[in-house]
């Protein structure tokens, strides 16, 4: 596998001083969200031709693929003319992911509302689901005419709250564009945890074929009933043997980021995750 991390968990800096730092530590890839690590990001606009080939030109210079390129906006907002508005920056981002060789853009499954207030009752219903499928067609139509691949990431308090669902989108909208970023822990709160090995090993059941992507972090549980705290690798709960095996049996080479690291962390969770994957 290639480990990789999220850009803006690392130190503050310019993006270049970012990808030496990744470097640095060891990572092969990067997920890359613009607004994270740009301070005065200027918006969509900006996505043009050059600043693709700038930023091509800067990740190869530190040997660092483009793992994902991130825009997490809700495609279930009922609000016709915000959806309208988030839809264009999805044919934003796959367009300039075509021109800078990222290998997905990455999108969460949102809720029903403006606010993206996650985990309400609608987020469950049939029609959330519909919606969503409905509204991410158009952008994985925009993915085919571009050859770019769009990769949806069930998390237990969104419209995609398990891996049926997932497969249920996967199965509606049929195209060989949409993938899925499978990062286990998202699938885990107070209502699973206990279980957790079944709702992985069901995962990877389910969507394996489907995985492009994987996210890999670690949970800590708070008061009963909280939502889980998400933390580096080695500094929860997790077991990886499920996944990592899954990685090195089904997915050479894949690209696999952390996540929720902190810069006095990430090189400690990378070796956690290297040598549990070495020793299977």
């Amino acid at each position: 596998m290639q480990l990789g991390i999220r850009l803006h968990d690392i130190a503050p800096g310019t993006l270049e001083e970012r990808l030496a730092i990744a470097r640095e530590q060891g990572f092969a890839c990067g997920h890359l969200a613009l607004t994270k690590v740009m301070k005065d990001y200027p918006g969509n606009a900006a996505l043009t031709p050059g600043f693709a080939m700038y930023l091509r030109k800067l990740f190869a210079k530190y040997d660092i693929d483009i793992a994902v390129l991130g825009n997490y906006k809700n495609l279930g907002n009922p609000a016709p003319a915000q959806l309208a508005a988030i839809q264009q920056g999805y044919f934003d981002h796959i367009r300039f992911a075509a021109q800078l060789g990222a290998g997905v853009v990455g999108t969460e499954t949102g809720a029903p509302n403006v606010d993206y207030v996650e985990d309400t009752p609608e987020s469950k219903t049939e029609e959330a689901l519909g919606t969503f499928i409905h509204n991410l067609a158009p952008v994985v139509e925009c993915a085919e005419r571009f050859g770019v691949i769009v990769a949806i990431e069930p998390v237990c308090r969104h419209i995609v709250y398990d891996s049926k669902r997932a497969l249920a989108v996967l199965r509606a909208i049929a195209s060989p564009n949409l993938r899925i970023i499978l990062d286990p822990v998202n699938l885990l709160g107070p209502h699973n945890v206990d279980t957790r090995e079944a709702v992985i090993r069901t995962a990877i059941e389910d969507l394996g074929e489907y995985v492009s992507v994987v996210h890999l972090k670690d949970f800590q549980r708070g008061k009963p009933g909280e939502k889980l705290r998400s933390v580096a690798c080695g500094t929860g709960e997790m077991d990886y043997t499920d996944i990592l095996r899954f990685i090195k049996a089904r997915k050479p080479y894949i690209h696999a980021t952390l996540e929720n690291t902190v810069p006095e962390n990430a090189v400690a969770a990378r070796h956690f995750i290297q040598d549990q994957y070495d020793a299977l």
